[in-house]
């Protein structure tokens, strides 16, 4: 059985909140489902009598929150990262309902940080905040009025976690890479397929959104994107020459 504390690998990250409000609302539902770690991507003013006002007894997340210039920055050191988004026809695949994304995180604590990712009141996720995702959420709702307030979609998922984390799991048997580590991949990656003229410079931005949501769902290791970084070193050797003819 898994204790409350395994939740501490997980990291609640807002980005482009507009309301203190809101932020202080997230750490609420936090503390309530035993969640203690929150992120904050270029926040308002968070530490406002607003946001302490709705945070009520949960100032403390509050106040120990990390706060970045940029989600690329905030998920360095994450292992596995889930984005939340209502449009899934923007995203194609790699698409769970809350609870499937809860019983797919959970095993992954015991060696894993993993952060899941919300986007601000108006529009969600921007596309390249998107494609920073290994996977996603969306949260059923009604066709009638679908948008969900910030904090209260925080706690349908977190609800979800504290449920399975008193489930019993099979445990997770490797170490998955650091995003910093995979993003290096994706650079090089990006760069090896230029030389080679895969990339069609018209499209290659919804190209690369495909490759990463493939990568993504195989959940690389450090020794695969060790792997797939010394091909695409390979690649660049043997079309160096050729490039100077």
């Amino acid at each position: 059985m898994y204790q409350d504390n395994i939740l501490n690998a997980v990291s609640i990250i807002l980005v482009d909140t507009k309301t203190p409000a809101n932020i202080g609302a997230t750490a609420r539902c936090m503390m309530n489902m035993g969640l203690s770690r929150l992120v904050l991507v270029r926040p308002p003013t968070y530490e406002s009598p607003e946001a302490k006002k709705m945070a009520a007894d949960a100032a403390g997340i509050l106040d120990s929150a990390e706060v970045f210039s940029s989600l690329e920055h905030a998920i360095a050191d994450q292992s596995f990262v889930l984005g939340t988004s209502r449009h899934s026809g923007r995203l194609r695949v790699n698409i769970h309902t809350p609870q499937e994304a809860a019983r797919l995180i959970i095993p992954a604590l015991s060696l894993n940080k993993v952060a899941i990712v919300f986007g601000s009141e108006v529009n969600g996720l921007n596309r390249r905040d998107l494609s920073l995702c290994h996977e996603f959420i969306t949260i059923p709702s009604s066709n009638i009025f679908p948008s969900l307030n910030l904090s209260h979609a925080v706690m349908i998922i977190a609800y979800e976690l504290f449920l399975s984390s008193h489930e019993q799991h099979l445990p997770v048997a490797r170490e998955l890479a650091q995003v910093g580590m995979v993003e290096d991949f994706y650079r090089h990656l990006k760069k090896t397929l230029d030389e080679i003229d895969f990339l069609d410079h018209s499209s290659f931005q919804r190209m690369m959104f495909s490759l990463r949501q493939l990568f993504g769902r195989s959940r690389l290791s450090q020794r695969e994107v060790c792997i797939l970084r010394g091909v695409l070193s390979a690649i660049d050797r043997a079309v160096s020459p050729a490039r100077v003819k």
